[in-house]
């Protein structure tokens, strides 16, 4: 696993993150809850990582959210306050 996923979940973990707008726009248009992206984060499989990414480092894991739902869920590393981004969550059925 990378540096940077371990530095995500980590600070998922220690519940140091944000959401952004389109990360709560995606997950109210599916009627998802965020605490379900949370609760799979650990369990997630990394797929990527993004190191040079502007304006952050990204990550992005392949998991299944509670409900059982398939996604790739996209996540920013602020490391300047350690905080971790959800950017946002992509749902294989679209």
């Amino acid at each position: 696993m990378g540096a940077l996923a371990d530095n995500i979940r980590e600070a998922v973990r220690n519940e140091r993150y944000v959401f952004t707008v389109h990360a709560n726009q995606m997950l109210r248009k599916r009627r998802m809850v965020a605490w379900q992206v949370i609760a799979g984060l650990d369990a997630a499989k990394l797929a990527r990582e993004r190191p040079d990414a502007a304006p952050n480092p990204v990550v992005e894991f392949d998991q299944v959210l509670a409900d059982g739902t398939p996604c790739k869920a996209i996540w920013a590393w602020i490391s300047r306050v350690r905080i971790a981004k959800l950017v946002t969550v992509h749902f294989y059925d679209r």
